[in-house]
């Protein structure tokens, strides 16, 4: 499928209350490639392969359905870190998501939201809700393709 992916990206200021009355999902994920990216992706039950062309704000992404073989021989090639996260999905106003992402292992302590749009004007115009903290889309250290390739993680680098 071929659509372009337009997000933004946060720090929060705390973590929501009754944080397990959203829904949520587990996920893992891998890099065969950062430049471009191609990642692989285990959410719940479902495999998926995604490719995503360059940019910050919008850029081009293409999800294709793997298989959990196909998944797994993948990740055995992949290069760098195996991210694991728990993502939270919290309503916003405008029927708006808040993608609440959760790390576990090495990048424990590390925490950052994301909310998708239909259009970069619609993006430009979103007025974070007051838990969100500093905008961090131009910032490439919170995508997850540059935290596969850290050799080791501080959370003090990201505050």
């Amino acid at each position: 499928m071929n659509n372009v992916e337009i997000e933004r990206k946060f720090k929060i200021k705390s973590l929501p209350d009754n944080l397990d009355q959203y829904k949520s999902c587990t996920i893992e994920q891998a890099y065969v490639c950062t430049a471009p990216v191609i990642r692989v992706r285990k959410q719940d039950d479902n495999y998926i392969l995604t490719y995503k062309g360059g940019g910050m704000m919008a850029r081009s992404e293409y999800n294709l359905p793997l298989g959990k073989e196909g998944y797994e021989h993948m990740l055995n090639k992949a290069d760098g870190n195996i991210i694991t996260k728990t993502r939270y999905f919290i309503p916003l106003e405008n029927a708006l998501t808040a993608e609440l992402d959760v790390f576990e292992g090495m990048f424990e302590g590390l925490v950052f939201v994301e909310v998708e749009f239909e259009s970069v004007d619609e993006a430009t115009a979103f007025v974070p809700p007051e838990w969100f903290d500093e905008d961090v889309t131009d910032d490439r250290r919170y995508h997850n393709s540059y935290l596969s390739k850290l050799e080791k993680f501080d959370i003090n680098d990201f505050k």
